[in-house]
Parts: C-alpha cells; sequence; structure tokens
C-alpha cells in the first residue's frame, strides 16, 4: 500500500496547478481515510476531455504536462490538498456489508466551476487503500475507457452522470483473467455520497455523524430541504428529494434501454446521478429480462428489474434516517413507529413518481407529448401493445424509434414495419398510433440514433488495449452527438451482428 497522505511537501501551486478543497474530508472525518496514490512507473495520458477541464477551471495545458499526468494519476497533490479514500456500507446483491468504500479509489477533493458550483475530483485505479479487501487497488485499461465513453454518452443524452476527466495508462501490468495494461480513471460528481455512505453512519450508532452527513448532504444537493422546517422535517425533505432524483434517473435508464448492471446501494447516489458504470450495457433488441453482468447470475440488475430493485435501494435509504424523522422521546418504540410511518409514506411516492416519468418520457418517444385530450388509459394501451410487440420480435431498441419518427414523418408504417416479423400486427398497432398525429421533430429531440452499442464499445476497447485508441476517440465523437444523423456514421446506428452473440460484461475488478 501507498503511505498515508499528508499535505503536499510543495510551498506553494504551480503556475495551472488546480486548488482542491477538501470540504468532504473536514465535514466528515469518520467517513474519510487520508491516503495517496500509488505511484504510477511510466504514465501515459491517454484521454482528456477539455471541454470538461474548462467547465472545471483546470488548465488542459498544464494537465497534459508531466506534474499534470501525475496529478490525474494521483502522484503528485497540489499544495493544501487532502486526499482521502471513502469509507461507505452497502448492500451488494442484497447481502450487507458493514465496511466497503474506496477500495481501488481516492477522492483528491472538491473543485468549484466557474458558475460556483462544486464538484468532486475523484480517482479510480489508483492503488490498494486500508479498504481493498483483499484486492489490488488497481484498474486496466478497457474498464476505464468503458467508462469514459459511456459517461460521456450519457451526459450528451442529458442523463445526470458523474463524467470522465482522463484516463491515464500507468505502465503497471494488471492481472485479471489475462495480463493487462494498468490505467488510472479521474472523474468528477456533484459528489460521492451513496446511499452507503449512510448506510456506514447509521451503523456506528453515532446520531451526531448521522445528522452532519444529512447535512452535508441537504446543503451541497438538496438546499430546498433546509428551508422544510425543523431538523426533522428537514430530514424527510431529504429523502423526499433522494426518492424524486432517483425515480427520474431510472425512467431515464428504461427509456434509452441502459442496464447500469451493479445497483447495490453503495451505487446508489444522493445526487441523483449515475455512477460507476462497470457491467454496464445497452440493449439491442428489446428485452426486460437482459442481463449483462458476468456475476449477475440471477438477473437481479436487469433491465426491466431496475425500477424494482431502486425502490428496495431507497427502502434501505430511509431506514438510515428513521432516528432523524421524529424528535428524540423516552418513549422508544412509539418515536421508531412514528418514524417508520414517516418514511413509509415518503416511500409510496416513489412509484407515482417513477410512473409519472416513464409514462410522460413515452408520450415524447412516440411524438405524442402535449396531447392532453388523449385519455392516459388509451396512449399506455399503445405503449404496451408496442413493447410487446418488440419483445416478441427482438426488435433493435434504440433503432425502433427513429425509424418511427420517420413513419410519422411519412404517415406510413412502412419507414419501421421492416423491423418486425409480425408486420400486419404492426400495421394495426401503426394505424392507431398514426391516428393521433404523433410529432416527428419532437421525437428527433428524445429518440437517439446513437448510443454506445456494445459490439462498438468491445471492439474500441480491444483496439485500445493494443495500442490503438482512434476507435475509441471516433466512437465518443458519435456517442456525445446521439441526436442528429450523420453520413459515414451508418455503422454506429446499427444493432450488433448475428455474430456477435451473447453479450457478457465485466466489474473490471
Amino acid at each position: 500500500m501507498s503511505a498515508p497522505a499528508t499535505t503536499s511537501s510543495a510551498a506553494a501551486p504551480t503556475a495551472g496547478e488546480p486548488h482542491l478543497t477538501h470540504a468532504f474530508a473536514d465535514a466528515l472525518p469518520e467517513l474519510a481515510v487520508p491516503w495517496k496514490a500509488a505511484p504510477a512507473p511510466d504514465p501515459e495520458l491517454l484521454v482528456l476531455d477539455e471541454a470538461l477541464a474548462a467547465e472545471l477551471g483546470l488548465d488542459a495545458d498544464w494537465l497534459r504536462s508531466p506534474d499534470g499526468v501525475r496529478f490525474l494519476t494521483g502522484e503528485h497533490v497540489p499544495a493544501g490538498a487532502r486526499p482521502v479514500a471513502q469509507v461507505y456500507a452497502g448492500h451488494q446483491f442484497g447481502g450487507y456489508s458493514p465496511r466497503l468504500g474506496d477500495g481501488r479509489a481516492l477522492l483528491l477533493g472538491e473543485l468549484t466551476t466557474s458558475g460556483g458550483e462544486v464538484r468532486d475530483l475523484h480517482l479510480k485505479g489508483s492503488g490498494r487503500t486500508p479498504l481493498s479487501r483483499g484486492g489490488d487497488g488497481l484498474a486496466a485499461v478497457g474498464p476505464m475507457l468503458r467508462e469514459h465513453v459511456v459517461s460521456a454518452a450519457m451526459h450528451a443524452l442529458g442523463v445526470p452522470t458523474t463524467r470522465a476527466l482522463a484516463v491515464v495508462a500507468t505502465g503497471r501490468d494488471v492481472q485479471r483473467e489475462v495480463v493487462l495494461p494498468g490505467a488510472v480513471l479521474a472523474r468528477t460528481a456533484a459528489s460521492h455520497l451513496r446511499v452507503g455512505s449512510f448506510q456506514y453512519a447509521r451503523a456506528t450508532g453515532d446520531l451526531g455523524l448521522l445528522r452532519r452527513l444529512a447535512d452535508v448532504a441537504i446543503a451541497r444537493h438538496h438546499p430546498a430541504a433546509a428551508a422544510a422546517g425543523s431538523p426533522q422535517e428537514q430530514a424527510k425533505a431529504l429523502l423526499d428529494a433522494v426518492i424524486a432524483a432517483q425515480a427520474d434517473l431510472v425512467a431515464q435508464w428504461v427509456l434509452l434501454g441502459f442496464v447500469h448492471g451493479v445497483m447495490n446501494t453503495d451505487n446508489t447516489t444522493i445526487s441523483g446521478e449515475t455512477i460507476d458504470y462497470g457491467p454496464c450495457a445497452f440493449v439491442d433488441a428489446y428485452d426486460p429480462a437482459a442481463s449483462f453482468s458476468s456475476i449477475d447470475h440471477q438477473g437481479r440488475y436487469a433491465y426491466g428489474a431496475q425500477p424494482g430493485v431502486l425502490e428496495w435501494n431507497l427502502a434501505r435509504f430511509a431506514e438510515t434516517l428513521l432516528p432523524l424523522l421524529v424528535e428524540e422521546q423516552d418513549d422508544d418504540e412509539g418515536s421508531s413507529d412514528r418514524a417508520v410511518a414517516i418514511a413509509t409514506e415518503s416511500l409510496g411516492a416513489y412509484r407515482p413518481r417513477f410512473a409519472a416519468a416513464w409514462r410522460a418520457g413515452l408520450r415524447r418517444k412516440l411524438g405524442l407529448a402535449g396531447m392532453d385530450g388523449q385519455d392516459d388509459g388509451d396512449v399506455d394501451q399503445l405503449v404496451t401493445d408496442l413493447l410487446r410487440l418488440a419483445q416478441t420480435d427482438h426488435v433493435d431498441h434504440t433503432g425502433l424509434h427513429r425509424r418511427l419518427a420517420d413513419a410519422a414523418r411519412a404517415g406510413s408504417s412502412a419507414p419501421a414495419r421492416d423491423l418486425f416479423l409480425a408486420r400486419e400486427a404492426f400495421d394495426a398497432w401503426a394505424a392507431r398510433w398514426l391516428a393521433l398525429a404523433p410529432d416527428a421533430a419532437v421525437m428527433d429531440a428524445v429518440n437517439p440514433v446513437y448510443v454506445p452499442r456494445n459490439h462498438l464499445v468491445e471492439e474500441a476497447l480491444a483496439a485500445a488495449t493494443a495500442g490503438d485508441l482512434e476507435p475509441v476517440e471516433r466512437l465518443v465523437e458519435v456517442v456525445t452527438h446521439p441526436f442528429a444523423e450523420r453520413a459515414g456514421w451508418e455503422r454506429y446506428a446499427e444493432p450488433a451482428p448475428g455474430a456477435f452473440g451473447p453479450y457478457t460484461t465485466y466489474c473490471g475488478t
């Protein structure tokens, strides 16, 4: 392991060197282990998102310098910075682990954008920490570039997400099933507070720590909760805000055909951002049972299971807040019952919130947004019938909705009917839908032409692992312009060829 981190030995920041604050470590030292990254023997910058660097007020030229590259691996610690490994707990595939945390990651600190927004700068693959639990603390080039590609696509699609600032090859080999080249990912986030952070704080029995954690989450992510009234009302407002943010997030996942793959409570953020792109994928053929993770043997985190899993995770979050939802009384049993009742009421809002976000999203995808005169039941039945046809005929999810926009423009089922085996059944469905005069322009604005299709991701990552970054760079260019169809990009809009076969993803550890 590396030695514990101390303040940088530099007397003052050098030109271009970023200023990192350590608000998380100061406010919640019980959840922060001071540490420093393992040195990278031969670091080489593979990817730098210069636009994101500019948003963060970082000097891209300095980041490309030797000191900048060492900063992106965590070896060069700017003056005043205090990198820490974050401590949290979590339910992993339903089983509770009381002490997880950053086993191969470090929070370098916080940056403030020109707009006054605070962002974490966090490393993955930076070496073992006291929380590594036997792991090597390292990461390989392929999985770190996967996070870069997919998080860039999600951001372009308008999905709240962590973002990859840079990927640096370390010059160190990583042993997995085979020996792979090592890398460190530098990513940004609104924060890395998770349901697992609250699970750990609650398990300590230290209510003061739990309250401080709630206060930090409110101030950082849901400031409106601070105006809710009493501390108990603020805690409930925090719970309500997280439920709403996460319900909206998972609705976006489902609408886009995104499968996270490892929805443990430690991967459920308080901010409502998508975090950790390990065994993730986008479905090709529409299938609620689609599951791609090599470790999800029971399909717990399958595509169609995600809304229910998230509800379960939010119930675990609500459990952590029970002591904060009511004033402490001598009658502990009565207080506990009242807290459970309050939490249950809040959780009851999840399903309607998800359903409303999903239904509104589907109306937009089908060009029916704003048609207030249409009966919700009729539209819901239209959606149900389409999804049934798509599932039965294994229709490409992304391609279908773009073809439907073409059908709306043409006023005919022809642009989409060849996707279906049961063409007459689709024609009958399309006649009902076209009778509602769907708006193709609305559809074009929300239905992507390009997503990170699994065969293209694997092709690009294999090339990068072998030393050729051009396919990754090209794929990122395509998926960060998801809605405008372009000549020359046809292959990026096509589903996987039959020879690609069943797809399996891995978590990278």
